[in-house]
């Protein structure tokens, strides 16, 4: 083989080799990248990052901000912050479910309005949780199986995210402002209750009552004070009266303008 030959061919070999290495350590560069247990794939076209069973206690950094897919369930991770998952703007799926979720921030779904179609938080560790929190989310809302407290909180919750198909039956009362809806599903109960409206009409008795005592005490007040305007001006009469005549018509008048 001539010798320009063999050098064009080590050339190109060498090149290989080099764009091989690179792409290794741009793979491994990723992977390390990445919290042990996450990984990134696609599937039906769809970029999607997993981190399933990971043992994770927050939600991970660094997640590829193309990702479509993110399943973030069987997890540990306690709450979510403000801005949780502002940096994924392409986000169509979110799964949240089975973790010990407690606590969700206002803004936690920030940036996530206009493309997110499902949102599942369903076997966590929610008791009460704001409307604002999922406001303007459009995707669709699984918060079956938590620990709910029944009440005007989440009946204002309910009435602002749409429920997932088939979700809304595993919303069950733990506790409740009413003790004999614990153990009944939320939307069984309120059928037949208002909690915003009970809690209206105990919040008007409240404040009835908070005026009606200050009323009392301005009205006892005033009437002690007459009373004892009153006693001092009868105790000084008496006391003009053992006066001298003279004395006592010039105190008299004093007394007469002063109580007038």
């Amino acid at each position: 083989m001539p010798v320009a030959e063999r050098v064009l061919l080590r050339s190109v070999t060498m090149w290989l080799l080099l764009q091989s290495l690179l792409l290794l350590a741009s793979c491994l560069h990723s992977a390390a990248a990445f919290p042990k247990g996450c990984y990134p794939s696609e599937e039906e076209g769809l970029k999607t990052f997993r981190c399933s069973n990971a043992q994770l206690t927050e939600v991970p950094r660094d997640i590829p901000n193309d990702t479509n897919k993110l399943y973030l369930d069987s997890n540990r991770i306690p709450f979510l912050p403000r801005d949780a998952f502002r940096d994924l703007p392409l986000l169509l799926e979110l799964d949240l479910s089975h973790n010990a979720i407690a606590s969700v921030e206002s803004g936690a779904f920030r940036g996530l309005a206009e493309h997110l179609h499902s949102l599942d938080l369903s076997s966590n560790r929610l008791v009460s949780v704001s409307k604002d929190t999922f406001s303007n989310l459009k995707a669709k809302v699984n918060l079956s199986n938590n620990p709910w407290l029944c009440d005007c909180r989440l009946q204002e919750l309910i009435r602002t995210v749409d429920l997932a198909a088939g979700s809304s039956g595993g919303i069950v009362c733990d506790s409740s402002t009413q003790e004999e809806h614990v153990g009944k599903a939320f939307l069984q109960v309120i059928a037949d209750t208002d909690f915003c409206n009970v809690y209206k009409k105990t919040t008007d008795i409240a404040m009835l009552v908070t005026m009606f005592g200050w009323f009392a005490m301005v009205i006892s007040y005033l009437v002690y004070y007459v009373r004892q305007n009153q006693e001092d001006a009868r105790r000084h009469l008496e006391y003009l009266k053992s006066l001298p005549s003279k004395q006592r018509r010039s105190e008299e008048s004093s007394t007469i303008s002063t109580v007038v």
